[in-house]
């Protein structure tokens, strides 16, 4: 039986930005892009919360939901230090980590000896240190696996510890919404709902062949997650699959020539943020994202095994805004990566 812990920091972001200007606190604060240039909410506090303002929210919307809004400017730099700063924390406790974000990871603590092997006490401890060394809150989950240690460590959000032990499983998962299983999303709630399903509990009255039935290939996963049974090993290591950048304009380009201007400082950041990994998977293909002014979208991909260039990603984008006559206003650039290929060898200075 696994011991495991799922750390997520409270409102990260937000969480920084008020620590280091104390004006702001007891405002409604996000951190994200100016609602009159197109931006977009990274994060909110949790009194704007209770407005309704959530991440990936256009900051248009989220001021009309909440005038008194304050909107802060990511600084996506400061937040990588205080994320380095707290995985430092992690990795006295354990070597087992799995980064999710910036502001969540999960912790194998199965053999630690810390706490004399407690992973309520380790769990405990680590909240204590991030809030000592950092004044920032951060709620955990102790479980014996990954599912139900995330779903703990939303309980008692913010600056909360739940406990979830091996003979608790069933009672805290009968009653819990199928919302929290994952991978249910609207769509998926939506059908479990009118199928009469609104719990675990529910679902978990269906045979593993209703099941199958009922949901092809994804009725084994559900059968098993709303049983609280997850297999799942903490991974030490994810490899990335693919890097991007990307920029929404406060003014729609016209045209396929405005959209090419624009590709060299696109490039720049992405070579910044390639160069800037350790080890990093060799590139498997080359993709533009474009987003027209009437929020259609495209992607366009060639697989590339050469050097690629910036006349690449031009000859790329051309193609890709000529599928529709109108003005863009997001532009993208990425790289698929060969996670598998690690063996091969990777040159630093592809784009050059």
């Amino acid at each position: 039986m696994r011991k495991i812990i799922h750390i997520d920091m409270d409102c990260f972001y937000a969480a920084i930005e008020m620590r280091d200007d104390p004006s702001l606190r007891g405002e409604p604060v996000a951190v994200g892009g100016h609602p009159e240039r197109r931006g977009v909410i990274a994060t909110a506090n949790y009194r704007a919360r209770r407005f309704g303002v959530h991440s990936a929210m256009a900051s248009s919307r989220a001021v009309r939901l909440c005038p008194d809004l304050i909107i802060v400017p990511t600084k996506m730099s400061k937040y990588r230090r205080e994320s380095d700063l707290i995985r430092d924390i992690f990795a006295e406790f354990s070597d087992q980590i799995e980064p999710l974000s910036l502001d969540e990871a999960y912790l194998d603590v199965t053999d630690a000896e810390y706490c004399h092997g407690s992973a309520t006490l380790i769990a405990r401890e680590i909240r204590r240190r991030i809030a000592d060394e950092t004044g920032l809150t951060a709620s955990a989950g102790v479980a014996p696996n990954k599912f139900l240690a995330k779903v703990a460590s939303e309980r008692e959000k913010p600056d909360g510890l739940t406990v979830i032990t091996p003979d608790q499983i069933d009672e805290f998962m009968r009653p819990l919404p199928v919302e929290a299983i994952p991978g249910v999303g609207d769509v998926t709630s939506r059908k479990l709902h009118r199928l009469g399903f609104q719990t675990c509990g529910d679902l978990q009255e269906l045979t593993l062949k209703q099941m199958w039935r009922r949901f092809g290939k994804r009725g084994r996963r559900l059968y098993d997650l709303c049983r609280g049974i997850d297999e799942r090993p903490v991974r030490v290591e994810r490899i990335p699959k693919s890097l991007s950048v990307e920029t929404t304009y406060v003014e729609d380009l016209c045209g396929a020539d405005a959209c090419v201007a624009k590709i060299p400082e696109l490039l720049d950041e992405l070579v910044d943020r390639f160069e800037r990994r350790d080890d990093p998977p060799p590139i498997r293909a080359l993709f533009v994202k474009v987003k027209f002014n009437d929020f259609r979208q495209t992607t366009l991909e060639r697989s590339q095994f050469q050097q690629p260039r910036l006349k690449t990603y031009e000859k790329l984008m051309r193609e890709a805004v000529a599928r529709h006559d109108r003005p863009v206003r997001l532009l993208g650039l990425g790289i698929r990566l060969d996670a598998d290929g690690r063996n091969q060898p990777v040159q630093l200075d592809l784009f050059r």
